[in-house]
């Protein structure tokens, strides 16, 4: 059918308004498309240009929830043939997504009719250097890789989460992914000094700087952080690494409020000087539902509590890391003592402390395996959000309220980065309502807003976060967002319908 054209009378032709795309000759597009995957042949070498069967491996999101078609994916090994790519791309017209691990979850990868630049073959650490503390990475760096390059040096890129097994670098960048040790390290953006990334128009902008004070001007590399390829397309960036902590001590901890547990944490940093690493919230029904569902798992403790916290201590110094006379390392006895006086008090109910490393992991399993554990069954509905701490606990009652009033059924399996308030709401509708489903996303995001939060913490915005940056972000900010991508993107090329609602 051919879309409906609606004119302005008295109106120049560009404001012709179309409700759906123009017609399109079947054939024509074929042919657009042969000449496009001969030039990128000729780029990076016909090896490296996938269709069809050939890219089904980049045709859907993690999770397998959504697929699609792209025109072409396109694997340069240098910033220069990316760079010679987009500028083939720009010339073109032809909508470019860039891809890394493909672990998101807000569909930022979907690519129909678009031109796909996978960044997996950019997988170079260009330099370590342990006196400045920074690493000098390409794109396409797995995260897991990273942190075993790093940790020779006796250091750490303290960036973790469960997929850092396949999660590349650019993709956490353009994310401005978070993870487990936000607590004590902060965000990804907090984590990189550089950026390298090839613009709109092929040209490539060198901010690969590993300075920790530099003043000239606009700060350019917080504009791609986060911006999930729309701006731009991160290839290489100067990272901050961190010594490494000389000895871990990890416990779980079963509290009678979250509040409780935020005084924990509170406690904690002041006895150790700041150095939890992680401070994770698990509910009891979070862990029903993960012995339910996870062979072999093992409840935490011996009786249900419904506020379950994972705590990780990392000592830096060899007085709190170095075994003593009877073998006990320092910084483990220190949390022993601490839990062992709020446990006499009633501010804590129970106490568990790994003594091995074999504990350690089974305790951060439990944890990572959240994803996991939430897609063993459907429908789900999760929002990744994030308020003050010391509103987690506010939110958590405000939404389970009212999503209990539409669903009384409903099964909920939130877990939380509590350390930095940020609060992965989860749940399973006893119900396959999509309305249903669709409004307790919505009281969610209400909720959040209300205690001055936001709709999206860690995950960014993508295609699925569009209506709530609609309905919650500033006006004036998005404006603001637009005046930016229309000034590094004029064409609409990059990543174009993500992030930005339509106007």
């Amino acid at each position: 059918m051919t879309a409906p054209v609606l004119r302005q009378e008295g109106k120049q032709a560009d404001c012709i308004l179309r409700t759906g795309p123009a017609p399109r000759s079947l054939s024509g597009m074929k042919t657009q498309t042969d000449s496009l995957v001969r030039d990128l042949a000729r780029i990076i070498g016909p090896a490296n240009v996938a269709t069809g069967e050939d890219a089904a491996r980049w045709s859907s999101d993690w999770a397998g929830t959504t697929r699609w078609t792209p025109l072409a994916v396109a694997r340069p090994a240098s910033t220069a043939e990316v760079s010679e790519v987009v500028k083939l791309a720009a010339a073109r017209n032809v909508p470019v997504v860039p891809v890394s691990g493909n672990t998101g979850l807000t569909r930022a990868t979907e690519a129909g009719g678009a031109l796909m630049i996978s960044l997996d073959r950019m997988s170079g650490i260009r330099e370590i250097r342990p006196e400045a503390r920074v690493a000098v990475v390409e794109a396409g760096v797995v995260l897991a890789r990273l942190h075993e390059a790093v940790e020779e040096h006796e250091l750490i890129f303290p960036l973790s989460f469960g997929a850092r097994g396949s999660a590349m670098i650019g993709g956490a960048l353009s994310t401005n992914a978070g993870g487990s040790n936000v607590v004590r390290y902060g965000s990804t953006r907090g984590l990189c000094l550089g950026l390298e990334v090839v613009l709109a128009d092929g040209r490539v902008l060198d901010l690969m700087s590993a300075l920790h004070k530099d003043n000239s001007g606009y700060d350019l590399r917080d504009l791609f952080i986060g911006a999930e390829g729309t701006l731009g397309i991160i290839t290489g960036a100067v990272l901050r690494l961190f010594p490494k902590p000389r000895a871990y001590v990890t416990a779980m901890v079963a509290c009678p409020s979250i509040s409780g547990a935020l005084r924990l944490l509170n406690t904690l940093q002041a006895e150790t000087g700041g150095a939890v690493e992680a401070f994770e919230y698990m509910p009891g029904a979070y862990i029903d539902a993960h012995l339910e569902r996870v062979a072999n798992a093992r409840p935490p403790f011996d009786a249900r509590h419904d506020v379950n916290i994972m705590v990780e201590i990392g000592a830096l110094s060899a007085h709190d890391a170095h075994p003593g006379p009877d073998g006990s390392i320092p910084i483990a006895t220190q949390l022993e003592d601490s839990l062992g006086r709020l446990l006499e008090s009633g501010e804590v109910l129970d106490a568990v402390v790994a003594q091995t490393q074999a504990q350690r992991a089974e305790m951060w399993a439990r944890r990572e395996a959240a994803a996991d554990v939430c897609l063993l069954r459907t429908p789900l509905v999760h929002n990744d959000i994030a308020v003050s701490v010391d509103k987690v606990d506010a939110l958590i009652e405000r939404t389970t309220r009212r999503a209990t009033a539409l669903d009384p059924g409903i099964r909920f399996l939130s877990v939380a980065h509590l350390g930095d308030g940020n609060l992965h709401f989860a749940a399973w509708p006893d119900t396959h309502d999509p309305g249903i489903h669709a409004a307790i996303h919505a009281l969610v995001e209400e909720e959040t807003a209300a205690l001055g939060g936001s709709f999206s913490a860690e995950h960014g915005i993508g295609l699925s976060k569009l209506d709530p940056m609609a309905r919650h972000k500033s006006p004036v900010a998005v404006d603001v967002m637009r005046t930016i991508k229309a000034a590094l993107d004029p064409q609409n090329i990059m990543n174009p319908g993500k992030v930005l609602p339509p106007r």
